[in-house]
C-alpha cells in the first residue's frame, strides 16, 4: 500500500508550478519509479503529491535549427533509446538510458526524473557530464539554465528548487558534434541492477583518425554525484589513440574519490575505474571510426 494523502493532476507546466508554490510541502511525481518506492519505504509517507505525468510539453527529442538537442524531462528511457535523434547525434545516451532497470523501468521512468534524484549510480548523468549537457528550469521567478557542472550538490540534492520544474535538457551542437561516445555500467548482474560503477567516454578523433584529439570522461559512483575526470582528459588528450588507451585510466585514478559500500569495496571500484575507462575510450574510438591495436 502506498500512503498518499493527496494527487493533484496537473495539465501543463505553469498549473504545476503554481501548485507547488502553492504547497511548499508537496512532490513532484513524474514516471514514479523513485517517488513511489520512496512513499513505499515510509521516506515520503503521507506526502502531497502534484503529478506531471502526461505533459506534452515536456516530452519528446528535437533537433532544433542551430543543431542543439532538445530533450523534454518526461521523456522515458525507452523514449531515449529510440529516438532517431538520439540515434544519430548523441549514441551513447542511448545506450546508456538502455541500461537503466529493466524494461518496465525503461518504459515509466523518464530521464528527468532520472538526473533530478541526484543519485550518482544513475546511468544518463555520466554521458549528460561528457556532453555538458544545461538543464532549463523554470519557477515563480522566471526560467534560468543550469550547467550540469553546477546541478549536483550532494548526495541526493539538486540545483532545482522547490516549485521549480527542469523543462528541458539541452545538448549545444558544439557539445556532441564531431565526438564519438561509448558507456560502460559495471554492476553485480547484467539487468536490473543499480551500477557499481557508471563510466562514460567521448573522444573527437583527428582527421587521419589516429589521436584522440578530445576526451571526456566522467564516471557515476567514484563519488558523491557523478563527476568527470579532468587530469585524464587532459592527460590523454593529443595523443596517438593507443597510447591514449593505455594511459587514461591510471590517469583517472587522480580525479575520483570512490566509498567502500555494501556494494564494492573503495579498492576494487579504483580497479574498476582503472581498467573501465580505458575500455571506454577504445570502444569510443572504434565508434568513431578509427583503429585501435590494443
Amino acid at each position: 500500500m502506498y500512503d498518499i494523502a493527496s494527487l493533484y493532476s496537473a495539465s501543463c507546466a505553469e498549473d504545476a508550478i503554481s501548485e507547488l508554490a502553492r504547497d511548499p510541502e508537496a512532490v513532484v511525481i513524474a514516471g514514479g519509479t523513485d517517488v513511489l518506492i520512496k512513499i513505499r519505504a515510509g521516506e515520503l509517507a503521507g506526502c502531497r503529491l502534484v503529478s506531471i505525468h502526461g505533459i506534452r510539453e515536456l516530452e519528446g527529442v528535437t533537433c532544433r535549427e542551430n543543431g542543439d538537442l532538445h530533450i523534454g524531462p518526461l521523456t522515458t528511457f525507452r523514449g531515449i533509446t529510440q529516438s532517431e535523434v538520439i540515434r544519430r547525434c548523441v549514441p551513447c545516451l542511448g545506450e546508456a538510458a538502455d541500461q537503466a532497470g529493466g524494461p518496465q523501468l525503461r518504459a515509466m521512468g523518464t530521464i528527468g526524473g532520472n538526473v533530478c534524484n541526484g543519485v550518482t549510480s544513475a546511468d544518463s548523468a555520466s554521458t549528460l557530464m561528457t556532453l555538458d549537457a544545461i538543464f532549463r528550469v523554470r519557477g515563480p521567478d522566471g526560467q534560468r539554465d543550469i550547467p550540469i557542472s553546477e546541478w549536483y550538490r550532494g548526495v541526493g540534492k539538486v540545483a532545482l528548487r522547490h516549485a521549480e520544474l527542469l523543462t528541458c535538457i539541452i545538448i549545444p551542437r558544439r557539445h556532441y558534434e564531431g565526438f564519438s561516445g561509448h558507456y560502460i555500467k559495471y554492476a553485480q548482474r547484467s539487468a536490473m541492477d543499480i551500477a557499481t560503477l557508471g563510466v562514460s567516454c567521448l573522444v573527437k578523433l583527428s582527421g587521419d583518425k589516429a589521436r584522440a584529439e578530445q576526451v571526456r570522461l566522467a564516471f557515476g559512483v567514484d563519488g558523491p554525484v557523478p563527476m568527470r575526470a579532468p587530469t585524464a582528459e587532459a592527460g590523454a588528450a593529443g595523443l596517438p589513440v593507443d597510447e591514449a588507451i593505455e594511459k587514461i585510466g591510471a590517469l583517472a585514478l587522480a580525479d575520483v574519490n570512490p566509498r567502500t559500500s555494501w556494494r564494492a569495496s573503495r579498492e576494487f571500484r579504483m580497479q574498476l575505474i582503472k581498467e573501465l575507462s580505458g575500455r571506454a575510450l577504445r570502444q569510443a574510438v572504434i565508434n568513431g571510426g578509427g583503429a585501435v591495436k590494443c
